[in-house]
């Protein structure tokens, strides 16, 4: 018990200070990281530089958090009267021989670097990472966490796809195609559609959304459907609100629609009978 006693005194109490020193360490540089991040990254929209900040906030707090508790273990380790020399040489033998076999980490810790400084997606943007596309939770130095339309969680090395497309980088586009039937005076139709953008470009809350109203592209048609003729219709939004943009604007331009009797065409087959038939 004595021994015990002296060692606690001796050892314990220092272990106990290190361990708090480490917490502290951490807590203090969180909120500096916090600061400073929010202070140096501007941007002309809110919700980006938000966006932006907790990104950058996330991944520095996790590199703190690691360098942290590495140096309070590494410091702690000897008051149990195990020598760091030969620990650190041998990380450094383990650390060669997996350096070979690890191309694929390092691979990553690149690519995930060149994802933060480049700024090409953030936490809560919609990306598609080469055939899986979600929303960012999350971004760190090795991989990217995305979640789908069915809750499913993808974990991503950052160095394992070759395509990132950001659905929602500054700005979002609404586009959908439109399709009415040939009996319709298109030059009525395409003013209608353009009306019906522009009104609600001009109502709450749709007009804090929009930053260029819904319409259709170009003086005419895009193509010639087999059932109908088709239009092509695009406005710009803010991120994220391209789809519940959308979504109002179909209801409103069905209802518009119903009022001016404009069809909008269903797949019709027309068949020719051959051969000789009975009355």
């Amino acid at each position: 018990m004595e021994q015990i006693f002296t060692w606690l005194t001796e050892h314990g109490l220092r272990i106990i200070l290190i361990i708090a020193a480490g917490f502290i360490a951490v807590k203090i540089g969180r909120v500096f990281i916090g600061r400073t991040i929010r202070r140096a990254v501007n941007h002309s929209d809110p919700e980006s530089e938000k966006r932006r900040e907790d990104t950058l906030i996330g991944i520095f707090n996790g590199v703190l958090k690691a360098v942290v508790w590495l140096m309070v273990i590494m410091t702690v380790l000897p008051e149990f009267g195990i020598e760091i020399g030969p620990i650190l040489a041998g990380a450094g033998v383990i650390g060669v021989a997996l350096g070979f076999g690890a191309q694929w980490m390092v691979r990553d810790f690149l690519a995930g670097l060149m994802i933060i400084f480049e700024d090409q997606f953030r936490v809560g943007d919609v990306v598609c990472l080469d055939n899986t596309c979600g929303g960012v939770e999350d971004v760190t130095i090795r991989k990217t966490v995305l979640r789908d339309l069915d809750g499913k969680l993808y974990h991503i090395p950052n160095g394992s796809f070759k395509m990132a497309a950001n659905l929602t980088k500054d700005y979002s586009r609404a586009y959908m195609k439109l399709s009415v039937a040939y009996k319709e005076d298109l030059d009525k139709v395409i003013d209608l559609v353009n009306k019906v953008g522009e009104e609600m470009a001009g109502e709450s809350p749709w007009k804090e959304y929009i930053k260029k109203p819904i319409g259709v592209m170009g003086p005419g048609p895009s193509s010639f459907g087999d059932s109908g003729i088709e239009l092509q219709v695009l406005g710009e939004t803010k991120p994220l609100k391209q789809w519940d943009t959308l979504k109002e604007f179909r209801r409103r331009l069905k209802v518009a629609f119903d009022k001016e009797n404009i069809e909008i065409p269903f797949p019709q087959m027309s068949v020719w009978p051959k051969g000789k038939w009975e009355k």
